[in-house]
């Protein structure tokens, strides 16, 4: 799995030959359009679904294939990574789950899922992945005081703070959370368990 800011981004990646191909250590290869994945629906916030089509890509040298996966969505998940981080930051300023799935107009029980799986391991990773990223875009970012009484608090405030850092350094057009789903791979909140 590749996330890329966009398919449009990863289209002209591809007419530039600047996709390199990860599966591999050391694979000099360039990744080739390769087809698409099955069509997804995705829920957004407060508006119509989306519709995405990944796109598979294919690497000539060692044939390994890979799905690019647009960073504003969340691996193996319905909703995109807005809404689910707004789950997430409502969690860490204190709200419920019940309050939160009325908020979002998701059920409770979806809700509760998004939370338990944000539990502390998944904190500390994205703690780990916010100081990476806000580190690269602005350190100074760190030496704030994190006012958040949770893990999971603290790694958003620090992600959403290397979100906004990028956006004014480079002049991003990108939303916040979807830099927050480049910055964590798609993964922010783990994969679902499989039954």
């Amino acid at each position: 799995m590749i996330v890329v800011a966009s398919l449009e981004q990863a289209e002209a990646l591809f007419d530039a030959g600047q996709l390199g191909c990860p599966g591999c250590p050391g694979c000099p290869g360039a990744l080739r359009p390769h087809g698409y994945g099955r069509i997804r629906r995705v829920r957004s916030l407060g508006e119509a679904p989306v519709t995405v089509r990944p796109r598979r890509a294919r690497c000539p040298e060692c044939a390994a294939t890979h799905m690019l996966l647009p960073a504003a969505l969340v691996l193996r998940r319905a909703d995109t990574a807005q809404v689910i981080g707004t789950a997430l930051a409502s969690k860490a300023r204190g709200d419920g789950p019940r309050t939160i799935a009325t908020q979002l107009g998701r059920p409770v029980s979806t809700v509760r899922r998004w939370l338990r799986r944000a539990r502390e391991p998944q904190a500390d990773w994205l703690q780990e992945q916010g100081v990476q990223h806000a580190y690269r875009a602005d350190p100074d970012i760190l030496n704030r005081d994190l006012v958040w009484p949770t893990p999971l608090g603290d790694a958003l405030n620090l992600l959403a703070g290397a979100a906004l850092a990028c956006q004014q350094r480079w002049d991003s057009p990108l939303p916040v959370w979807t830099l927050i789903g480049m910055f964590t791979r798609g993964q922010l909140l783990p994969p679902p368990l499989r039954t």
